[in-house]
This record gives structure tokens, C-alpha cells and sequence, in this order.
């Protein structure tokens, strides 16, 4: 997500980085730069001038032109200026007076929201909430059965009623919520029906569902990849239906990030989750210091040692790292974390989240295509060339190679690669000071990986 961005913004910082002292003209060229960027990435013009004018205002307090270090300096006020953009803050859930807390999904057709539904409902559900779901789209086709797969998928039952005559979707979510509340349900997610555009009908429909559950949040789910005409949905809904937050999905596949970044400061509503994969676990709470941080190719480490902490058995953890510190990790431990980091996404979604490997030069597919190969090398060992990786000699690894369809010397790259990487971690584990390195609970650099 961001590529687009994030690249152009590193070729204008790495530049400056070259350079001394900045003269007030050449602050001049890197702000034209930097608007120049954000409209190539389909941002608002009206954020890209309030962003422009915020990084000016800010430049001149920190006077730019007479500092010694003048990337840092810009990096860190653009960075400051996308939190602002982005909303300042995590925004989450309002608390209900009493339960059931009543969420209403609202958004057009193809917007994700059916399933932005079933992915919030696994999200509290993992928080340690009961949350149930309403299937109140009674238009689009199947749509109550999907919500009703997707609710079998997270364990989280779905109120929904046979089509009938005279049957109502402002009824349904009725009925749902008595139900809910007489079962002692934590959370009521409310599926509504959407419309290809913005129309009369649909807030009709929408406004007396809102009337029927008196809702809580009114959350509106928007396609992200459909850049600035996302924008331009959340303020035809603003304008009928008191909208208290914003889903932003399908997040991982828009390059360049236009919606992202202008939705909040159009709209005057928070993004309260960003939709980062296809999976179901793929819904995050949204946090502008974080995202941030991502498009500035800095990582975000805070987000991949929650991931990391959900995947990873402290005590599991612990036995790793002794095994690392003594050199005693081996391929059986380590495709036991490849099993693990498969939970936590795509491996280039976080690679992207550790500081300075977004710019790693191979592509997000190449990193993700590896690690299949990888796996079926090690499967193809025996437990005791696995635990004993020195005993693999020269007959053992072509047999390796014709058992996982590699070549031998991919075989003999990832021994080598996995060598250096359990001599690389025992001694910046077992060091001191600056070469020692802190790696999220139970996470180590996967061999292979080029790392």
C-alpha cells in the first residue's frame, strides 16, 4: 500500500540527504516536489494545499534552511503533517450505555461491507466480546447467506429471517436487536443494503433501519482502490446520515493511497479500520501515526508486535531464543515460525512493517513465492537432517532437490543462507551495546529471506 508514495517521497528525502544547508528557494522545490507527489497519488486537492501549507508553516518555525541536517528535519515535519491528515489519533468503538452496542454498516454495493461485517465481528470477538450479526440486506442476492458463511467461518451466530411479503430490512435489524439484547449479546453488527451510487431510496431504507436500532456507530464502508470517488461517496452519506466513522477496504491494494489520505480531513469523520488483506483476521484498528510511519518507509513495529504477540507463544518464544543465542536454531524450529508467520499476512505486508525493509529490492510476490519453496525444501529433509543440519552432504541435499523440485544449488543457498543467519543472531543476541538487536516477542529473521 502507498508504493507509489512512499517511493517518491524516499527519492526527495535520499536527495536531501546529500546536501548541507537548504536555501529558502530549495525548500521551495521540495515542497513542489512533495505536492507534486501526493497528486500523482490521487490525494484531495484541497488536503494537498492544507498539507503543503502545514509542512510551510512548520518548515519556517523550525527554519529549515539554516539546519545541518535537513532530511531529518523534513521527515519529521511531513511526518507530523500526515498524522494531522490522517486524523491525529486512533478513534475506537463507542461505548454503548447499555448492551447491546449497535454498529450499523452502511456503504454502496461492492464496497467490501458484507464482509467488512463478518471481519469486525472476529475482530471483538478476539477482544473478548459477544458480538452477533444482522443480515438486513434483503436486496442484493445471497447476501444473507454470505454474511451467514462468513459468520459460521468466525464463530459469531447471524440473526436472519426467511424472505417473506412485506418483509423489511428496518424490521429485521428490529427484531435483531430484541433478540440480542434478551440473549445477552455484547455487540448487534447491522448489514445493510447498498446501491450502485447514492440515491433516495437507499437512504430511505437506510435511515429507517437507523431508526429501527437507534445505532450507536454508523460506520461507512469505503473501497479504497477506487481512490478519490471514495471521498466523494463518503460525503453524499455525510450529508443524509449522521456517519461516525469510516471502514476503509481492500487498504493492501491501492498503490497509491489518494483516499487514505484525504477521507479523515474531507469528511471530518475518523478512519476507525483499515481492511489490509483478503483473510478474515485482516481488519485493523486504524492509527494515523502508524500509517504514517508506513508511507515514510519507517515501518511500523508497534502494529508487528501486536501481530506477533497474537501468533506467538511467549513461553514457545523463550525456548527460541535460547536455541538463538546458542546457535542451536534449526530447520525444524525454524518451519515451525514459518507456520506462525503465515497468521500474521503476507510476508511482505510485514516486511513492510519493519523499519527500512519496505525498500528491499525484490517484489511483494517474490518475497511471498519464496517462502512456499522454502517450506518444501525443509519438508523434504528428515527430522534428522532438520535438527542436524551439518550431516547434509552432498547426496543427502540431491535428494533434498528432487524431493521439493528445487535445484541443488537452491538447496545449498538457503543451508548457506540459514548458516549465517543462526552465526549472525548468536552474535548480535550474545553482544553488547550497539550490536545488539531487539526483534519482537518470538520473531527471528527468517533464513533465506536474505536477511
Amino acid at each position: 500500500m502507498f508504493d507509489s508514495l512512499s517511493n517518491r517521497l524516499d527519492d526527495i528525502f535520499t536527495r536531501l540527504k546529500s546536501r548541507g544547508r537548504l536555501s529558502e528557494k530549495q525548500v521551495d522545490e521540495v515542497l513542489r516536489e512533495i505536492r507534486l507527489a501526493l497528486l500523482e497519488a490521487d490525494v484531495s486537492l484541497k488536503v494537498v494545499k492544507a498539507f503543503v501549507k502545514d509542512v510551510r508553516e512548520r518548515a519556517d518555525g523550525a527554519e529549515i534552511h539554516k539546519s545541518l541536517t535537513p532530511a531529518q528535519q523534513v521527515i519529521k515535519i511531513v511526518n507530523q503533517a500526515l498524522i494531522d491528515i490522517l486524523g491525529e489519533a486512533n478513534v475506537g468503538l463507542e461505548v454503548g450505555s447499555r448492551p447491546p452496542r449497535v454498529i450499523l454498516m452502511a456503504g454502496l454495493q461492492g464496497s467490501g461491507k458484507t464482509t467488512a461485517s463478518g471481519k469486525l465481528a472476529r475482530l471483538l470477538k478476539s477482544q473478548g466480546r459477544n458480538p452477533i450479526l444482522a443480515a438486513a440486506d434483503l436486496r442484493r442476492p445471497a447476501a444473507i447467506r454470505q454474511l451467514q458463511l462468513l459468520g459460521e467461518q468466525v464463530g459469531v451466530p447471524v440473526h436472519a429471517e426467511p424472505d417473506s411479503p412485506g418483509h423489511d430490512a428496518a424490521g429485521v435489524a428490529g427484531r435483531a436487536l430484541e433478540y440480542a439484547r434478551n440473549e445477552g449479546y455484547s455487540d448487534l453488527i447491522v448489514d445493510t443494503a447498498g446501491r450502485m451510487h447514492v440515491d433516495p431510496e437507499l437512504m430511505k431504507e437506510l435511515g429507517a433501519v437507523a431508526h429501527a436500532v437507534d445505532p450507536n456507530e454508523i460506520l461507512l464502508v469505503c473501497d479504497a482502490m477506487t481512490g478519490q470517488d471514495a471521498v466523494n461517496v463518503a460525503e453524499s452519506f455525510l450529508e443524509e446520515v449522521d456517519v461516525t466513522g469510516v471502514v476503509l477496504t481492500k487498504l493492501d491494494g491501492d498503490a497509491r493511497g489518494g483516499a487514505a489520505l484525504s477521507m479523515a480531513f474531507v469528511t471530518g469523520r475518523p478512519i476507525k479500520f483499515a481492511g489490509v488483506g483478503e483473510k478474515l483476521g485482516d481488519l485493523e484498528p486504524f492509527h494515523p501515526d502508524r500509517m504514517a510511519s508506513r508511507i515514510l518507509g519507517m515501518g511500523d513495529v508497534l502494529t508487528l508486535i501486536e501481530k506477533a504477540e497474537s501468533v506467538f507463544d511467549e513461553a514457545e518464544a523463550k525456548k527460541m531464543e535460547a536455541k538463538l543465542r546458542k546457535a542451536e536454531f534449526t530447520f525444524e524450529d525454524f518451519l515451525t515460525q514459518m507456520q506462525a508467520l503465515k497468521k500474521m499476512g503476507p510476508m511482505s505486508q510485514v516486511l513492510g512493517m519493519m523499519p527500512g525493509m519496505s525498500k528491499l529490492p525484490v517484489a511483494d510476490d517474490q518475497i511471498d513465492n519464496q517462502m512456499p519453496r522454502i517450506e518444501a525444501i525443509i519438508r523434504s529433509m528428515t527430522i534428522q537432517e532438520r535438527n542436524n543440519p551439518q550431516v547434509l552432504n552432498g547426496s543427502r541435499r540431491k535428494r533434498i532437490a528432487v524431493g521439493s523440485g528445487s535445484s541443488i544449488q537452491e538447496v545449498n543457498k538457503l543451508v548457506k543462507q540459514f548458516d549465517q543467519v543462526r552465526k549472525m543472531m548468536k552474535a548480535m543476541s550474545g553482544g553488547k551495546g550497539k550490536g545488539k538487536m531487539k526483534l519482537p516477542k518470538g520473531m527471528n529473521p527468517p533464513p533465506g529471506m536474505g536477511f
